[in-house]
């Protein structure tokens, strides 16, 4: 067999496109070659970087994406809800938090299993449960349903809010920015030294083109 090819998703949880993307890459980790690497980032300094501004300063987009993501929503077999106000648990509380809290964990673990679980607990209290991501009350309970203990929760809460875990986070969202981020998710796929970077949850098709794979749907094992 080929040695694996690298693939590296840039995310943050406040972002409901990056969870589509987020969860269908999860399902092809094992289905093609290659070597997935979890890369939890800020996407307010990505914007800020980048001079994006969010589709919610425009109307027009506010109400496509609503309609896009309910239909994405189906496609994708992913069980998002709109919380009751998007913008502000978006901008007004933001994920800054919940994304040193996920560098946290992965920095402790030195590895992706956790991080996949704690994300997606993240994801699911925002865009299913509308639930807080940004009290350590709230981490914490995200934490244990991932099955993470109450002694490696109390030394993540103490890690996530060191300088060192905000320096690695704002590192990392500057390898997006560096990749050319605007947005998340962002993929990055490392082919023959190269890098390939492709934005959004809907160029998997081509990703996997490039990467010598197949293609099978959002949902493979179907």
């Amino acid at each position: 067999m080929t040695s694996k090819k690298v693939v590296e998703l840039f995310y943050d949880v406040a972002s409901p496109y990056s969870w589509l993307g987020f969860e269908v890459i999860c399902r092809y980790k094992n289905v093609w070659n290659i070597d997935l690497k979890f890369r939890p980032a800020f996407l307010g300094g990505v914007m800020k970087g980048s001079g994006n501004k969010s589709p919610a300063m425009v109307q027009k987009k506010v109400l496509y994406m609503d309609k896009d993501l309910s239909r994405l929503r189906d496609y994708f077999n992913v069980p998002m809800q709109h919380p009751a106000d998007p913008i502000g648990v978006i901008f007004k509380k933001g994920s800054l938090s919940a994304m040193r809290f996920l560098t946290a964990v992965q920095e402790r673990e030195g590895g992706n299993t956790m991080a996949e679980q704690v994300s997606r607990e993240l994801f699911l209290r925002i865009w299913n449960e509308d639930k807080d991501i940004t009290e350590p009350g709230s981490l914490s309970e995200a934490a244990v349903k991932a099955g993470l203990s109450e002694s490696e929760i109390k030394e993540l809460l103490e890690l996530y809010t060191s300088l060192k875990m905000k320096d690695k986070l704002r590192s990392t969202t500057q390898d997006a920015l560096d990749y050319g981020a605007f947005g998340f998710p962002l993929l990055v796929c490392h082919v023959n030294s190269k890098a390939e970077v492709f934005f959004g949850s809907d160029r998997f098709e081509l990703m996997a083109h490039c990467i010598g794979e197949k293609w099978l749907g959002p949902q493979p094992e179907k």
